[in-house]
């Protein structure tokens, strides 16, 4: 991720164009290895999901259980992004800082991103569990789809040009609203137990195999990785243009201070 440069005609004040570090080459690198891992595990190791019933019939997920590598993390860092816009959002309340306003924007986009993930991969996972892409009936997928639709509107209330200011207080407002939806996704399967296609956490009840279990947790492990890369390069990006936009307004109002002292001079005023 990279931004331009900017410099004022004043004075040589350059925004340097990267996002990059140390840091984040090293999560880079961790998460690409950690992703490749994560393939050998989930199609080599991890036996597909069988089971025989009584009446000796094969049931189970089939292959198609490898997407809970890639679905349950997903819908987990959605949770993280989104819990950490509301906690950068209750911190820029009593603070009033840039510093968590960028936070909080940042980690509703990468939220986004894992959420429109989370039901990209529950649609697929769907289709030959439950024989449907969708269901509208489920209450998880409809909150879901809906706690992801909040913090669409959370970035597009962002483009809205305003002061940052301004836009920051709106925002404030819709990641406080919408942060109560989580809970609600999270606990709908319990509450709602018989409106939903989902089943219950098969980690507490401990309902998966070994390698299963290993290899979820490993999936979970890169996730984080990805997410502190994506993070990382995200706020960066959001100071910079934090920077670039104050650069732009000083270098306006220098325009518009030598307009006037011309438009004086032209007219005989000291």
């Amino acid at each position: 991720m990279s931004t331009g440069s900017a410099t004022t005609s004043s004075r040589a004040t350059r925004v340097l164009a990267t996002t990059s570090s140390r840091a984040t080459r090293v999560l880079g690198q961790l998460a690409l290895v950690g992703f490749a891992v994560l393939l050998v595990l989930a199609f080599v190791w991890v036996p597909e999901d069988t089971r025989i019933t009584g009446d000796g019939d094969v049931v189970g997920q089939f292959d198609a259980v490898r997407l809970m590598f890639v679905h349950v993390p997903s819908a987990i860092l959605a949770y993280v992004g989104f819990g950490l816009t509301f906690v950068a959002s209750l911190a820029y309340l009593r603070w009033r800082t840039d510093w968590w306003d960028m936070m909080a924007h940042s980690s509703a986009e990468i939220g986004v991103v894992f959420g429109v993930l989370t039901l990209v991969t529950g649609s697929i996972w769907g289709r030959p569990t439950w024989q449907t892409w969708w269901e509208w009936g489920d209450v998880r997928l409809v909150t879901t789809l809906m706690l992801v639709l909040v913090f669409v509107g959370y970035l597009a209330v962002r483009r809205i040009p305003a002061d940052a200011a301004v836009k920051a207080r709106r925002s404030v407002v819709i990641a406080l609203v919408g942060a109560v939806n989580i809970v609600i996704v999270n606990r709908s399967v319990d509450w709602w137990e018989n409106r939903t296609l989902h089943q219950q956490s098969t980690l507490i009840a401990r309902r998966i195999r070994d390698e299963t279990l290993f290899t979820l947790s490993f999936s979970f492990a890169v996730g984080l990785v990805l997410f502190a890369w994506l993070m990382l390069h995200r706020f960066r990006l959001a100071y910079l243009e934090r920077q670039i936009e104050q650069i732009e307004v000083s270098k306006a109002l220098e325009e518009r201070w030598a307009e006037a002292d011309l438009s004086n001079l032209s007219r005989g005023r000291p």
